[in-house]
């Protein structure tokens, strides 16, 4: 018989119909597949397991994420390689999950149920998120959803986004090693507050503000007044002891609390940097609509926001199974387009939209590098399960902006007054 590195890999080339292009390392100690590729470590049966009763992404992630698999060599040459294998081969591609439903590949999946031994489902790993999937985007369900996410603890954060503190796209001057990634975030906030800006006296809402790095950089560096709001209890505490520590508690206040609930405008500004993925597609108009009765006619709105390629079909978009169960709870991408028109709907003049897909790609292999340099700790600080979360998402994540299946751009808005003075420049590009 066959070693179990043989078997396997024979099984699921039949599958997929073609060859796989990593090496395989079982259990038992065999190995299978071509010498040179990175290898797939699959250290028990329940990998198979979790591959059979959750076929494709979210069967792969949660046997990643409970440590039967692994990755002897570059991480991102494998995850390109399993990638293009499986989830981007094409709309008619068959995909592993489609393969193991058609009749004539049934003997493969007889074989896989033989290797993996007793078929029952293993339990998902404990980091996965279990919630209902009605009543989405409630001030509730978004409670939960956030703390999921950003309540891991600030430690671990502080490890993965270094001393700035900035979970989001940085703009970097040149790539590494010329340019750092303290360099890259202090010139993305800089960035945000000249396209709003920013005038000394004047009020900033920071929507999402995360750890407060934003609200301190405008009211350090621009003089301005800044209310940041967050659903995380953490990130409110943090930030909230940072502006203690600057001195500037009579000009930052940090609240926990749901966009929808700020009544305190007008405000001259309002910045949303990697917010508007947490508010839903549904909701998104609403969310649009809310922030541009909190400005001022005259004021402006710089939206920061990862986007998706459309659909030929948008009924048929579903939210990635992996950064919904693990990563980004009830999240949702839009196209750049989508986004656009809500905020048009909602009664704001679109200036400028800028794309900065590759900086994001090196945002994260920036976080990843970080996180595997201090792997140790981040495992004592969270489990795991939850380190190994991070740095499947951080560089699969990386690929896709790398090849241009999403991207992140900031589009900047403004209230413009029924007069039709939109207040800008006649060249709005002063900012660069």
């Amino acid at each position: 018989m066959a070693d179990a590195a043989s078997r396997l890999k024979s099984l699921v080339e039949q599958l997929l119909g073609t060859p796989l292009p990593l090496r395989i390392r079982a259990w038992d100690g065999s190995l299978a597949g071509p010498p040179t590729a990175p290898t797939l470590i699959v250290r028990n049966r329940r990998a198979v397991r979790h591959l059979l009763w959750k076929p494709g992404e979210l069967g792969l992630a949660r046997a990643w994420v409970a440590g039967d698999l692994g990755i002897d060599g570059d991480l991102y040459t494998a995850l390109d390689l399993l990638s293009g294998l499986i989830w981007e081969r094409g709309e008619d591609a068959r995909t592993l999950a489609q393969a193991l439903r058609e009749p004539e590949f049934r003997s493969a999946v007889r074989g896989l149920i033989a290797l993996s031994g007793l078929p029952l489902p293993p339990a998902p790993p404990p980091e996965e998120a279990r919630r209902p999937r009605r009543g989405l985007h409630t001030r509730r369900s978004d409670r939960r959803a956030i703390s999921h996410h950003y309540d891991v603890g600030n430690d671990f954060y502080e490890i993965v986004l270094g001393p700035s503190m900035v979970y989001s796209c940085a703009y970097w001057p040149a790539p590494p090693p010329e340019g750092t990634l303290e360099q890259a975030q202090h010139d993305k906030l800089e960035l945000v507050c000249r396209k709003l800006a920013l005038r000394p006296g004047q009020r900033l809402l920071d929507v999402g503000c995360g750890w407060g790095s934003m609200a301190l950089h405008a009211a350090r560096e621009h003089g301005v007044s800044v209310v940041g709001i967050t659903l995380s209890q953490e990130q409110a505490a943090y930030a909230r002891k940072r502006i203690a520590d600057e001195g500037l508690t009579d000009r930052v206040e940090i609240r926990v609390q749901d966009y929808r609930d700020v009544t305190d405008g007008p405000y001259d500004a309002i910045s949303s940097i990697g917010m508007a993925e947490h508010v839903g597609s549904e909701r998104y108009l609403e969310y649009a609509t809310v922030l541009h009765r909190l400005l001022r006619p005259g004021g402006r709105l710089l939206n920061h926001q990862i986007a998706r390629r459309p659909q030929r079909d948008e009924a048929s978009y579903h939210v990635d199974a992996f950064i919904d169960a693990y990563v980004f709870p009830d999240g949702e991408l839009a196209p750049v387009g989508t986004t656009v028109s809500n905020l048009e709907r909602a009664g704001f003049e679109v200036r400028d939209l800028e794309s900065i897909r590759e900086h994001y790609a090196l945002t994260l292999r920036a976080w990843v590098a970080r996180l595997e340099a201090d792997w140790d700790r981040a495992v004592v600080l969270t489990s795991p399960g939850r380190a190994r979360v991070w740095l499947l998402y951080m560089a699969a994540s990386a690929l896709a902006f790398e090849h241009n299946r999403i991207g992140v751009n900031q589009v900047l808005a403004v209230r413009t007054p029924a007069a039709g003075d939109s207040g800008l420049p006649l060249r709005s590009r002063t900012w660069n």
